[in-house]
């Protein structure tokens, strides 16, 4: 059984009230749970975190960045500021795959800059929630 880690970053504990018109209306825990049913048929566990804190989505991914078979991070805003979260995903042995929800080039200019994406995998942006799902896939091809 492959076990995959998600972790989401600052604010997104607030998805399906936070900006329907740009992250939907559906919050991320029943996504989760939906999602978790679907793949343990596919011999696929996912684990969930989610924390506001640099310091703290940091110790997350010490504590799970020699276990996990492969981590989706969503860093939120941290993605465009923090070479803290970088320096750790260069730090594990975990594979890492930058996620977002919305197409982060069609947004501020800001966001076009990404301090995880040179550290990561890959980066899969754009496609909704579904692009949690297609980072899972990236893990098992």
């Amino acid at each position: 059984m492959k076990k995959i880690t998600i972790i989401n970053g600052p604010n997104l504990n607030l998805l399906g009230i936070r900006e329907p018109e740009l992250y939907g209306n559906e919050n991320f825990l029943d996504y989760f749970n939906k999602l978790k049913i679907k793949l343990h048929s596919n011999n696929i566990e996912i684990d969930y975190y989610q924390n506001n804190s640099e310091g703290k989505i940091i110790d997350i991914l010490h504590s799970i960045g020699f276990k996990s078979d492969g981590i989706l991070l969503n860093a939120g805003a941290y993605t465009h500021t923090s070479i803290g979260i970088a320096d750790a995903i260069k730090s594990i042995l975990s594979p890492v795959v930058e996620v977002h929800i919305s197409n982060i080039y069609s947004r501020e200019s800001f966001r076009k800059k990404s301090f995880i994406s040179p550290v990561c995998k890959g980066t899969i942006f754009g496609f909704g929630f579904k692009s949690y799902e297609l980072g899972i896939m990236s893990f098992c091809l």
